[in-house]
Formats: structure tokens, C-alpha cells, sequence
């Protein structure tokens, strides 16, 4: 047994489950979010202090993003180009996060809070599939 139960998770018995899982909670995760930044965009960006149309433009790609996350967790064996892509994406995600705060957005406090658990959310998402891809859970 691990120290966190993350990493039991990722080191299922069958690599291939595990990475479909990591794929699957981030799809679900990755969707719900871009549906809430679509159908919310404008009370959301007032309490984020982020644009209005930023968000329902990042909610529109999240829920794209999200949707293609799914399909390929949907997949028997996850081909490895995609899982990397996925993983790249989600490591750039969570940098352009940060970076956001120091030089373009001038968000509230709830901003300030959000913007980061999101990117660490993300980063997380990425360090586990990138586990489960090196388990082998993926054809080449």
C-alpha cells in the first residue's frame, strides 16, 4: 500500500484500467468545468475577475477538450500519442494557469484561490497518466 491512495489508483493490477480512469476523471472533471465557465460565464468571471467572453470561450474548448479526453478513455487500450498529447496539454494548462495571474489577469480574492487549485488539479491529472503510461498501459 502507498503512501496516497493516488498513486494505489495508478497502479492498478491492470495498467490499462488505470490510465482509462485517470482519463475518464479528467474527461468528466475537464467537461463539467467547461460547462459551468459556458452556462456561467458572466457571474463567474465577475466573482474570478476574468472576462466574460475569456470564459465562455475557455468553456467552449474545455468542453471540446473534455469530450475528446473521454474518447479516448473510452478506448480498450489508449494509443500512447494520444495519452501524451493529453498529458503535454495538461502540463501547459496548469504552466499558462499560473502564468495568467502574473501577467495578464487581475482577478479577486476567489480568482486568486481558484486559478491555481485548477492548475493543480490539472498538473495533477498529468503526473498520474503520466504514471500509468509508464506502467505500460498503453500500446505504442
Amino acid at each position: 500500500m502507498s503512501a496516497t491512495p493516488y498513486a494505489d489508483f495508478a497502479r492498478n493490477h491492470v495498467p490499462q484500467t488505470a490510465l482509462r480512469r485517470l482519463l475518464a476523471l479528467d474527461s468528466a472533471v475537464t467537461t463539467a468545468n467547461g460547462l459551468a465557465y459556458v452556462a456561467f460565464s458572466a457571474p463567474l468571471g465577475r466573482l474570478l475577475g476574468v472576462g466574460q467572453g475569456l470564459l465562455l470561450e475557455l468553456g467552449i474548448l474545455l468542453v471540446a477538450y473534455g469530450a475528446a479526453v473521454g474518447w479516448l478513455a473510452s478506448r480498450r487500450q489508449p494509443p500512447a500519442l494520444p495519452v501524451k498529447l493529453v498529458i503535454e496539454t495538461n502540463y501547459a494548462w496548469a504552466a499558462l494557469s499560473l502564468l495568467s495571474l502574473a501577467l495578464w489577469f487581475d482577478p479577486t480574492t476567489a480568482g486568486l484561490l481558484w486559478i491555481p487549485v485548477q492548475a493543480a488539479t490539472v498538473a495533477g491529472f498529468a503526473v498520474f497518466q503520466q504514471l500509468a503510461l509508464r506502467s505500460g498501459s498503453v500500446t505504442q
